[in-house]
């Protein structure tokens, strides 16, 4: 039998190395990637490759027999299971049956309301957007037992890496498991869980099919971008569909033939109680009762799927079961079930990844089928993918999907089930009801506010100060903003940027527990400064009467402006300024603190809300990067009741990202409020949130750098922009109307950017990467930058990111297609002893 890497390794020279297995476990493909253009495919993982049910499901079962002898019956009797999604999910739950006693609990991209969220990543190598923590019992990860994660394969050990050192200082424990279908981690990602693990004096072991590494000759990259790139324009028409021994094109999104058979909705008759996967947990009562519910459901599949005379075999029909990207466990039971009652029966799923496809029997993905995304997904519409179903001779499928998902996209003709009908003759649906946990009591927004006037906020918010003001709290007048901060001032917060680096990335200490050494600038700095100020005064004043008129616009009554601190604060008092100027409004405005990763400062929100409407509230921003901060404060609302008043949405001057709807552009240009720290902030440092210092009861802190008055530009840079407000106001006056008329759905377009940047580069943390013009400039003044991506021919708006770059030695590469002026690059893994205290020096993957 061919293995289905050969393709690839004829013409690159990639191969396996490792143990025999591997090449029964894996193929490769290639996708379009600068830093890693191939990929391992699972043969039975039942993602890209369909498979015998039996085969995948006893895959993940086999895993989880292994991780309870390993644990003994006692430690595996307190054992909690994590999977990832999208592609692990039915494999975690299949470990976690092997368990057979373990409650599972899977991450997920999409947000549900009203559940709270128990942590979070990124997976900065994946197509998959933030995950998310949501088990329906807030204390499922909570107990000190042993917690075995749960992927397909392990190619650094980053994202599980990543998902320990949150969890375990929220919830540390002494064990934990690490499985997966096979182990390609070199040597050095090898040390470093070992390392780890000694680091938070915890044990973590590693189970696997197979290991092993991917060897890669020299210039493979190259030949692998010129191989992807011929394919991809090359691609073969689309042919009629065909019988089970036909051949296969390699892509088939055309348009579906005529008069395809409608597809067969089948009543799955779910049980209500038992929940459509992992997503909010999966106890082994839930597995009982669909063992129980699996005949019943199994009849009705098969009574759907007997063959019409014209089709099928004398043996029966052979069958595809196909799930939908998360949903992988509940289509993989019912695959196995058919299959038990004796039926041919393959499983694969859908999938967010984007592959080449090529029709050779030695390359893993001989054809793929692309649809529009059916689940109204969080990070906005796009491209959806089927692999090696047309083409593989099924004269019927099923398709699964949650009910979340069974729109009309679903059935649109360009849709998934329309693609399926125009290869395989018969095409049934079955629809599982989306599980969703059962709500806490909720109420209309105003009741909220209104209940938590009478009750805990007044309490709450009567022990917490006023808000700090200038000049005793800052530079800025004491009616342009109020700080719901503490003042931390006297107390010793700075520490070197190589020492933070070390600490953050080492998961020894959060950003928000120290300060940087603030930046002085150079004389040659603050005359940039002043030179981008003079040039940009202008647009910036366009864009703050933009974005001001559309707040105004959009509110009604008197908009109360909360900035987030620091970047925000700059960008609030000019919207104040320009309501009063235009229109002669007197708008609140306070500054307040978010978090990455903590959330949102929830004693500020109680003072808010007793002495204001929450529904007023507009939060206010300085700039969009990836949209980190805009998912924090809409993760942090949305878990807390208390807080339903609040409406998430921010306010932004400049959107490069396309994270929100409320904006003044969305080009990435030079904001000069970027270009230096607290000396254009109102001498106020980020926040500070410390265990020791900021109690229970206390807003967040910052300090009042009152040393460096003689530097302060504040004052200076909110007049300059001011002084342009009667200049641009008829234009924004126009440009506002078509801004409201127009559609300003956010596309999360620098999301993705962000996510191919981390992938391409090879820095696999979508944190370390720091996209846009503001966000490049802090990545330079306060962290341990590595290089700098800038768009090649980007002029002005470049002159101190260049200049920075040059004083710290910082290579800036020019680069074509980047859809932000400049990207800055944290350098990935800092430690001074591994790599060197210039942090220059790339540990090799």
């Amino acid at each position: 039998m061919v293995w289905t890497g050969t393709w690839v390794a004829e013409r690159l020279g990639v191969e396996l190395i490792g143990d025999e297995e591997l090449p029964a476990l894996l193929g490769l493909a290639l996708r379009r990637n600068p830093k890693r253009a191939h990929l391992l495919v699972s043969s039975v993982l039942g993602k890209h490759v369909p498979q015998h049910p039996s085969v995948v499901y006893g895959s993940g079962l086999g895993l989880g027999l292994r991780v309870r002898e390993l644990l003994g019956a006692e430690d595996a009797e307190r054992a909690v299971v994590l999977g990832y999604a999208e592609t692990a999910t039915a494999l975690g739950h299949a470990v976690a049956d092997g368990l057979g006693t373990a409650p599972y609990l899977h991450s997920t991209r999409r947000p549900v309301p009203g559940v709270t969220t128990a942590g979070g990543f990124e997976e900065s190598h994946s197509h998959a957007t933030s995950h998310l923590l949501l088990p329906e019992d807030p204390e499922l990860l909570a107990g000190k037992g042993p917690l075995v994660l749960v992927d397909d394969e392990f190619s650094t050990g980053n994202t599980v890496l990543n998902t320990i050192r949150g969890l375990h200082e929220r919830y540390p424990r002494d064990r934990y498991v690490v499985v997966a279908l096979v182990d390609m981690r070199g040597p050095a990602d090898r040390d470093r869980l070992t390392g780890f693990a000694a680091e938070i004096g915890a044990r973590v072991d590693l189970i696997s099919l197979a290991a092993g590494t991917v060897g890669l000759p020299d210039g493979v990259l190259e030949k692998g971008q010129e191989l992807v790139a011929r394919h991809e324009t090359a691609r073969p028409p689309v042919p009629a569909p065909r019988s089970r021994t036909g051949s296969a094109p390699a892509d088939a999104p055309a348009d579906v033939p005529a008069g395809p058979p409608a597809p067969v909705r089948v009543a799955l008759d779910w049980p209500a109680d038992v929940p459509d996967g992992g997503r909010h947990g999966f106890t082994p009562g839930h597995r009982a009762r669909l063992e129980a519910a699996l005949p019943a459901m199994t009849s009705a599949l098969t009574e759907a799927l007997a063959p019409a005379p014209d089709h099928g075999s004398a043996d029966g029909p052979r069958v595809l079961v196909l799930g939908f990207e998360e949903l992988m466990y509940a289509p993989l039971r019912l695959a196995g079930a058919l299959e038990d009652a004796g039926l041919d029966v393959r499983y694969s799923t859908t999938t967010r990844s984007p592959v080449l496809a090529v029709d050779d029997p030695g390359y893993a993905i001989r054809t793929r089928l692309v649809f529009p995304a059916h689940d109204d997904p969080a990070d906005g519409p796009g491209e959806r993918y089927a692999y090696n179903v047309a083409g593989g001779g099924f004269d019927a499928v099923v398709a699964v999907v949650d009910s979340a998902a069974d729109t009309p996209e679903l059935h649109a003709p360009d849709g998934l089930l329309a693609r399926l009908a125009a290869h395989i003759p018969r095409v049934v649906l079955a629809v599982v009801p989306s599980y969703t946990p059962r709500p806490r009591p909720r109420s209309h927004p105003q009741a909220a506010t209104e209940r938590m006037a009478a009750t805990e906020a007044p309490e709450r918010s009567s022990m917490l100060p006023e808000p700090l003001r200038g000049p005793a709290f800052s530079s800025y007048a004491p009616e342009e903003v109020g700080w719901l901060l503490q003042d931390l001032s006297d107390v010793e917060l700075e520490a070197p940027t190589e020492e933070r680096e070390e600490a953050i990335q080492r998961g020894g200490a959060h950003y928000a527990e120290s300060l940087p050494v603030e930046y002085q600038p150079s004389a040659r700095y603050q005359e940039l400064f002043h030179s981008a100020l003079d040039t940009s005064a202008d647009r910036i004043a366009h864009a703050v009467g933009i974005v001001t008129e559309t707040v105004l616009a959009e509110r009604s009554g008197r908009p109360v402006l909360v900035s987030l601190a620091r970047a925000g604060t700059p960008v609030g008092v000019l919207m104040r300024r320009w309501a009063r100027h235009r229109h002669g409004l007197d708008l609140p405005h306070y500054a307040v603190s978010i978090v990455r990763g903590r959330g949102i400062d929830a004693n500020a929100l109680r003072w808010l809300a007793a002495h204001h409407d929450p529904a007023d509230v507009v939060f206010v921003d300085g700039w969009t990067g990836k949209g980190a901060i805009t998912r924090e404060l809409a993760a942090a609302l949305r878990e807390s009741e208390e807080f339903a008043g609040f409406d998430p949405e921010i306010a932004v001057l400049a959107d490069p990202g396309s994270c929100v709807r409320t904006y003044g552009t969305r080009e990435d240009f030079l904001i000069p409020s970027a270009c230096l720290n607290s000396t254009v902030s109102g001498l106020i440092s980020r926040t500070v949130l410390r265990s020791d210092l900021v109690g229970p009861d206390d807003f967040h802190g910052a300090k009042f750098y009152r040393e460096l008055a003689g530097a302060d530009v504040s004052v200076a840079f909110l007049d300059a922009v001011e002084a342009r407000f009667d200049e641009v106001a008829d234009t924004v006056d126009t440009d506002v109307k078509d801004l409201l008329a127009g559609d300003r759905t956010p596309t999360w377009e620098g999301w993705a950017a962000v996510e191919r940047i981390s992938e391409e580069y090879g820095i696999h943390d979508v944190n370390l990467v720091k996209p846009g013009v503001g966000e490049t400039t802090r990545v330079l003044l306060r962290r341990v930058p590595w290089k700098i991506l800038a768009k090649r021919g980007a002029g002005a708006d470049l002159a101190h990111v260049r200049l920075l770059a040059e004083q710290r030695g910082v290579p800036v590469e020019e680069v074509d297609d980047l859809p932000y002026t400049c990207v800055g690059l944290i350098h990935p893994q800092y430690t001074r002893g591994a790599t060197g205290a210039d942090g220059k020096a790339v540990v090799s993957r």
